[in-house]
Parts: structure tokens; C-alpha cells; sequence
């Protein structure tokens, strides 16, 4: 009865230690300065497609005339960080006979690949993309969309605002060496239905009106005048969509791209036409950078009335649903 006494006490008092050692995520989106300072009371995640980056050295030109040194090219990885290969996360399905790519993957699969790259439960987690471009940065969202899905509370997920770029930007060191990683014990502990959107459910919101459905797609693809062929099947955009296009949904910064303030995305949304704080359904082609506007809407300005819809049009075009644009 003492040993298990002992035990029970050792359990609590070890996790007590956990707790006090991790860290209080200050919102969505971190600071270069913030992490750097909080480095040893997370998990860095790092996120990209180009995985031969991770162990490049970024490369810098100096001005001849004022010595100040500009990042050219993106390299390296925070040291420590474990490395996720965006390809990965997401999984072919067939629907109604028809191969649909790039899907929510399910509770085993996505658990599979996070531990693959070492993840492990129990400490607050920060995504670090590479921040070049704005899909660097949506792959991020939508990593921290699948964490939120599958069980990771509110609070215990973060993006580092700009990415590796930031970072180097703010004269912080990378680490070019092999990432090693060992077999994480992460695992999804349930579903969250309610920032997902299902095909039944975009059906059900078209029909009814109840629903404001935002584009995140670039604006020619919007306005069926490109078709991202073979993923989607037809151009054009859901019947009532309002376009908000990729390039407006992060700001360059030197070589790095950000998230804006909620002050920002509220003029925005004005230009736009999109209504603050309606019950919205974000989509694009194959979920990725729609996962980006459903950051800025969710995580940014506190719209907890929103879903991704994760099959997005490749879904909708290729089981046949009809769209509204300029004939592909």
C-alpha cells in the first residue's frame, strides 16, 4: 500500500513538473522573439514539401553600400524540430466510385504520421512552415486544423508567424542537420464535428441560405477563367461564394509572409463583402488554403461559426456538383 502510495504521489507530483515546464501559448500565432524565449517548453513541429530544404543553408545578399543583409532563399530548420513532410497529412479516398486526393485523413493514419515524425503528447505544440509564400504558411493551418480536429484542445496549438524566414529575419540561428526522429506516442482522442463541413452539410447551407460560403482559391480560379485540372473537374466557384483570394490572406514581410491583425481582416472582409461572425463554410481546391482562411476567421477574429470544408471543390466538381463561373 506505501509503494502505491508512493507511486500515485510520484505520478501527480511528475506531472505537476510537466505542467509548470510547458508553456502558456500567448494565442494562434507566436513571435520569432516569443518562441526563441519559450523554445525548451514546446514542441516544434516544422511543416514543408520541399523536404531538402531542411539541411540547405538559407542564402543572403548584402547591400554593397548600407551592409544590410537580406534573405534570398529559404534554408534550414530550428534546431530540435521535428519534421513533418505536408504530403503526407492528408489521404486519397474513393467517394461514390471516384478517386478524391489530398482528403481529411482519418484518426489512424494521421495519428500513424505524427508519431512517425516524433510526435508526443503532453506539451504545447508550435508549427513552424518555412513562411515563403502564403501556401508555406496555409500548409501550417492546416496541420494545426487537423491537431484541432483530432483532439488537441484550443490553446495547445500555435503557428510561429513567418515561418523559418521570420525567424532567420530576426537574426535567429537554424540548424542545417539531419532531423533524426523517434517513435512519438501522440494520438487522436476524438473528432471535433464542428469546424468541419461535410458535402451533405455544404449541400444542406446552399439550399438553405443559412450558410456564407468564402473561396479562398486565387481569383482566376474563382471566376472559372483557370481550372486546376486533373483535381478539379469544373471551374468556377459555389453558387453565392465570395472570393477571399490567397494573396489576401497573409501580408509579405521582407522574405517572410504573415498573418495580419483582426483589425486588418475586418477591412478586408469589407472590401470583400464577407460578413464577420456568420455561420461560414471556407473551401478552395483541395482544402489547403482554405484552411488558411479558416484560420484568419476561427483562430484570428474568434468566429467559432466556422468549418472548413476539407473536400472542397475537388470533392464537389468530381462527384458532379454544379458551379457557378466563366465556362473551363
Amino acid at each position: 500500500m506505501k509503494t502505491l502510495k508512493y507511486l500515485l504521489a510520484a505520478g501527480i507530483a511528475g506531472a505537476c513538473v510537466q505542467l509548470a515546464s510547458a508553456a502558456t501559448l500567448p494565442g494562434p500565432l507566436v513571435t520569432p522573439q516569443w518562441l526563441h524565449q519559450h523554445r525548451s517548453e514546446v514542441t516544434v513541429v516544422d511543416i514543408r514539401d520541399d523536404m531538402d530544404t531542411l539541411t540547405r543553408a538559407p542564402k543572403f545578399e548584402v547591400d554593397k553600400k548600407t551592409g544590410a543583409k537580406k534573405l534570398v532563399a529559404t534554408g534550414g530548420h530550428l534546431e530540435g524540430a521535428l519534421s513533418v513532410d505536408f504530403g503526407k497529412i492528408r489521404q486519397n479516398k474513393e467517394i461514390d466510385g471516384k478517386k478524391i486526393v489530398a482528403q481529411l485523413p482519418s484518426a489512424e493514419y494521421f495519428t500513424k504520421v505524427m508519431d512517425e515524425a516524433g510526435l508526443d503528447k503532453g506539451k504545447p505544440i508550435v508549427i513552424v512552415p518555412t513562411g515563403e509564400t502564403v501556401d508555406t504558411m496555409d500548409m501550417a493551418t492546416r496541420l494545426y486544423f487537423q491537431l484541432r480536429y483530432f483532439g488537441e484542445p484550443e490553446g495547445q496549438v500555435a503557428i510561429l508567424n513567418g515561418g523559418v524566414n521570420a525567424w532567420l529575419q530576426d537574426g535567429l540561428p537554424v540548424s542545417t542537420a539531419k532531423v533524426g526522429a523517434h517513435k512519438g506516442d501522440w494520438a487522436a482522442t476524438g473528432e471535433d464535428k464542428e469546424i468541419l463541413a461535410t458535402l451533405d452539410q455544404v449541400k444542406a447551407g446552399l439550399r438553405s441560405g443559412g450558410d456564407q460560403f468564402v473561396d479562398a482559391r486565387p481569383t482566376p480560379q474563382f471566376l472559372g477563367i483557370v481550372v486546376k485540372r486533373p483535381v478539379d473537374a469544373a471551374g468556377g466557384h459555389l453558387p453565392g461564394a465570395r472570393s477571399f483570394p490567397t494573396d489576401a490572406i497573409v501580408k509579405p514581410v521582407g522574405a517572410a509572409h504573415e498573418f495580419m491583425s483582426a483589425a486588418d481582416y475586418r477591412k478586408i472582409y469589407a472590401e470583400y463583402g464577407i460578413q464577420p461572425g456568420a455561420s461560414t463554410v471556407t473551401y478552395c481546391n483541395t482544402g489547403h488554403l482554405a484552411s488558411g482562411a479558416w484560420f484568419v476567421d476561427h483562430e484570428i477574429l474568434g468566429n467559432h461559426k466556422t468549418r472548413l470544408y476539407t473536400g472542397s471543390m475537388t470533392e464537389w466538381t468530381n462527384l458532379g456538383n454544379p458551379t457557378v463561373g466563366l465556362p473551363g
